[in-house]
């Protein structure tokens, strides 16, 4: 793909208080709407063509390993680090069962649940959301594109403009604060 056809974003979804003013923002100093009082996790949204829609499940199962722990499990804990898929449907929808074909595809490391919205981090489970109940609320333009969080895990900087180039050519990355202290750079 071109840089303009990726429709990858970072953002939070899984909470049963959708937004407040039309806003979900990360932590911030003057805690408006904030995503894991709200009810939501760190997640990333994208558009998949169905046709390929297997493919995203087995990748998105290489992500856990032979114990079904997530990369950042020893770290990153609580319900805004929950693992989720959003599907039209949900687990009753036409995709949970490609979803579960591919998890068992893939060594069947998780176990699944019924999203309810506001779920606790639980080890080894995916939870199965509605899309339509628990919408993506895309995520501020400075957590789009960045470095990793890992040591040396650092991108090139043409990754790192796309947010920018995404933000000048229109797209809305809301009107959250930035940050706990307002800098907007990992998250303070």
């Amino acid at each position: 793909r071109k840089d303009d056809q990726l429709t990858a974003r970072a953002g939070y979804a899984g909470g049963t208080a959708g937004a407040v003013d039309g806003k979900v923002c990360y932590h911030n100093a003057a805690s408006v709407a904030d995503y894991g009082k709200l009810g939501h996790a760190e997640v990333v949204g994208l558009r998949i063509p169905p046709s390929k829609f297997k493919d995203f499940a087995v990748e998105y199962f290489k992500l856990f390993d032979a114990q079904g722990d997530r990369p950042d499990q020893a770290g990153d804990r609580g319900g805004e680090y929950r693992s989720l898929v959003g599907l039209p449907g949900g687990a009753k929808g036409p995709y949970a069962k490609i979803l579960v074909d591919a998890s068992i595809a893939t060594g069947d490391k998780l176990d699944f649940a019924f999203g309810k919205g506001d779920d606790k981090d639980a080890r080894k489970t995916s939870f199965v959301m509605d899309s339509e109940n628990f919408p993506f609320y895309v995520a501020e333009q400075y957590h789009q594109f960045h470095d990793g969080f890992n040591l040396n895990e650092n991108y090139p900087s043409s990754y790192n403009n796309l947010a920018s180039i995404f933000a000048k050519s229109g797209e809305n990355f809301g009107s959250c604060p930035k940050g706990s202290l307002g800098l907007g750079i990992a998250g303070l």
